[in-house]
């Protein structure tokens, strides 16, 4: 059996990095390592291919070569995915689907032989097993939750490394919280599975074995969703095996509890984190409550966000808004606290419901559902009757992004983090890429741009007040051109 495994592609998003990407000649911030692991899975004998769509086209000899198509996909990746379902239908070959997108809309893909959904550990062993004796059914589904700690290597070996900015890689699934608008939980359950230390360091030698010397992200939905394993034994192996590493670090996800404890703030640092994600989502308290945000009411969210900033990592924050307790106050609330916590890669967008949600179940009783979500966190869409009226808010939000991205709040937001961030010493040595990006950063953004004010003002204050973050300065430069790139088209 030939198999060709294809990943649809990003649309350009805010986290796309679409216009930042190309500063470093890369297309694509990082791998499906879904469907690597699905590969992994898939039977030995079997000769495997994948095609990423956003770092490469489906040719005409990829279909006539396979004997079936696996497609994996988000909710963002939907236009793509059923683009990539007509092909492969005239091609004759036979389509198995599954991932999140599919997950939860597979009853709006009828062109799909087979729909192999939920977590691939589990129902993946049925449909291969009933395949082999001819009586495969269309739908797989389970409501139980695997132990990946039998979870195997992703196939590294089937993409190409240098066509990514990142790599990526998971320790654990699920998440304690029950927020109402997230599906984590409804994909992968309360209760927090981990992988062990031993097999993250295998994967991460997987990696490095073939070359990799950069950054690695740990897409975990909250990576700091059992604490007490990660002090005693992931980030001490982790420690351990970066040692002799060159130009490794890590990101991931996280919740703003991190900030509450000191030692796992700088074990993650020695570890070789940098960046986290937190999910701020409101400084307003009714707002937290209203979504079941348990995790972040009665705290003071901007010291959290600085005691993060000056332990070593720097923060990304999500935010959103829209919630039934919103007024208009709400978006000159969300600005002062954005540019206040210097969080630079600040993504807003408008509340959404997805499938599977408590909150998509409340609003379908209510009679207030628009349809299907957009997939796209920042596109300024959403698929809710939000009580605010959806002019009001939608005018809201686009202030919002008008001044939270505008040249000048941008920049001096770059430096209320600058001034506040500690970074580690072991920080890792930009490459030659990295070295050719601010070239071109200047030629783009400080000679064509309409930032060049504000670019040559960082520029010569980084490199002269913070000489050791003169690197990231010019990195947030970069970033900032994708974001107004990215939301001009959805200001029109």
């Amino acid at each position: 059996m030939k198999v060709l495994l294809i990943y649809p592609e990003f649309p350009d998003t805010f986290w796309s990095f679409k216009h930042a990407l190309k500063f470093i000649r890369k297309k694509a911030s990082s791998p499906p390592l879904g469907l690597l692991t699905v590969a992994a899975l898939l039977p030995p004998e079997w000769a495997k291919r994948l095609v990423d769509l956003s770092v490469t086209k489906l040719t005409e000899q990829d279909l006539a070569w396979a004997d079936c198509v696996m497609i994996s996909g988000m909710a963002l990746q939907s236009e793509s995915a059923r683009q990539i379902i007509a092909r492969c239908r005239k091609a004759g070959l036979k389509i198995i689907a599954g991932g999140p997108l599919f997950t939860n809309e597979y009853e709006e893909f009828d062109e799909v032989d087979h729909l192999v959904l939920n977590e691939a550990e589990v129902t993946l062993p049925s449909f291969l097993a009933d395949l082999k004796q001819g009586r495969a059914k269309r739908v797989y589904t389970t409501s139980e939750f695997p132990d990946i700690r039998k979870t195997p290597v992703p196939l590294w070996g089937l993409i190409d490394q240098k066509r990514y900015d990142s790599m990526s890689i998971q320790f654990s699934r699920g998440c304690p919280y029950h927020c109402e608008f997230c599906n984590v939980t409804a994909l992968f359950g309360n209760r927090v599975r981990m992988k062990t230390a031993q097999q993250v360091c295998v994967e991460l030698d997987g990696l490095y074995d073939q070359g990799w010397r950069g950054n690695i992200f740990f897409v975990d939905d909250n990576f700091i969703g059992s604490k007490k394993y990660l002090k005693s034994g992931l980030l001490p192996a982790l420690i351990e095996w970066r040692r002799n590493k060159i130009g490794i670090t890590f990101n991931t996800e996280v919740s703003i509890n991190l900030a509450d404890d000191t030692q796992l703030m700088g074990m993650m640092v020695a570890a070789g984190f940098h960046t986290v994600f937190i999910g701020i989502e409101t400084p307003n308290e009714d707002g937290l409550a209203e979504c079941s945000k348990i995790q972040n009411k009665n705290r003071d969210m901007v010291a959290d966000v600085r005691r993060i900033q000056r332990a070593g990592l720097q923060v990304q924050g999500g935010f959103i808004v829209g919630f039934d307790s919103d007024t208009p106050s709400i978006f000159q609330r969300q600005i002062d606290f954005i540019q206040s916590s210097g969080i630079v890669t600040a993504m807003v967008g408008l509340l959404q419901a997805p499938a599977g949600t408590r909150l998509h179940a409340r609003l379908k009783r209510e009679g207030r559902l628009l349809g299907r979500m957009s997939g796209d966190n920042a596109d300024g869409k959403t698929n809710i009757v939000p009580k605010m009226g959806l002019d009001r808010l939608q005018e809201g939000y686009k202030r919002i992004l008008r001044e939270i991205y505008s040249p000048e709040r941008y920049y001096e937001r770059v430096r209320t983090f600058l001034r506040e961030y500690q970074p580690p010493r072991n920080e890792a040595r930009p490459d030659f890429e990295h070295i050719m990006a601010l070239f071109r950063s200047m030629c783009e953004l400080g000679i064509v741009g309409r930032e060049r004010v504000h670019y040559w003002k960082l520029f010569f204050w980084a490199q002269w007040r913070h000489p050791r973050l003169f690197p990231l300065a010019i990195t947030l430069a970069i970033y900032g051109h994708h974001f107004r790139k990215v939301f001009e088209q959805h200001m029109l």
